[in-house]
């Protein structure tokens, strides 16, 4: 019982120390010099605009690239050649806000953050870039990051926005225990857990697979 005890306490700590790195990485914009910007997909609305998480995601990719901080914008999310996918949606209103549309490049064919890791990968790959500035919904980053250095990219994360304060509590609580539970279920994946339980664990907290272009 006593090691059984160490252990629970263990896995508590950690799972605290997890939930501490998802608010860590929110509050720190860590944007610098890239190849590239890479805007994760979000909910698009049904008239076709874009939805306000992947607004604000797309304007402050925007004005990173406007900073000069990198000469390409990857938008990611949604079935391949979707005119309403995330990433289209998501181009569109990177080019109406002044970026050359030669620099907006799309990584779409993902239905997951995931998969817009491995979609923008092979992207990056196919024309040498190997640095992006990845950017999220600040509680969303730190799984993201960790998804896309499993891809082999160097990440930069930059938040749309670092205040967390201005997030509800309750939202925020929420937020983190679904993104710690998100990271648990990356690193279960990773001991070769089946996929068939991790699946369910994906489905039990995320919910059944999502509309193009959510994540």
């Amino acid at each position: 019982m006593f090691v059984l005890g160490l252990l629970i306490l263990a896995g508590v700590a950690h799972f605290l120390y997890i939930g501490w790195r998802i608010n860590w990485t929110g509050a720190h914009d860590r944007a610098q010099p890239s190849d590239a910007i890479v805007v994760l997909g979000a909910r698009v609305e049904l008239d076709g605009q874009p939805g306000p998480d992947l607004g604000s995601r797309t304007l402050h990719a925007v004005d990173l690239f406007h900073r000069g901080l990198a000469p390409y914008l990857i938008c990611t999310g949604g079935y391949e050649g979707d005119r309403l996918s995330a990433a289209a949606v998501a181009r569109r209103l990177a080019i109406a806000q002044g970026v050359p549309a030669d620099r907006v490049l799309l990584a779409d064919g993902s239905m997951n953050t995931g998969e817009d890791a491995a979609s923008a990968k092979k992207l990056m790959a196919a024309r040498g870039l190997d640095t992006g500035i990845l950017v999220s919904h600040p509680l969303h980053l730190e799984r993201a990051r960790l998804l896309f250095e499993d891809q082999g990219i160097t990440i930069y994360t930059s938040p749309t926005s670092i205040d967390l304060k201005a997030i509800p509590w309750r939202t925020r609580a929420w937020l983190t225990a679904r993104e710690a539970v998100g990271i648990v279920w990356i690193g279960l994946e990773e001991l070769g857990v089946p996929y068939e339980w991790t699946s369910e664990l994906s489905r039990a907290i995320y919910g059944p697979p999502m509309a193009p272009g959510a994540n």
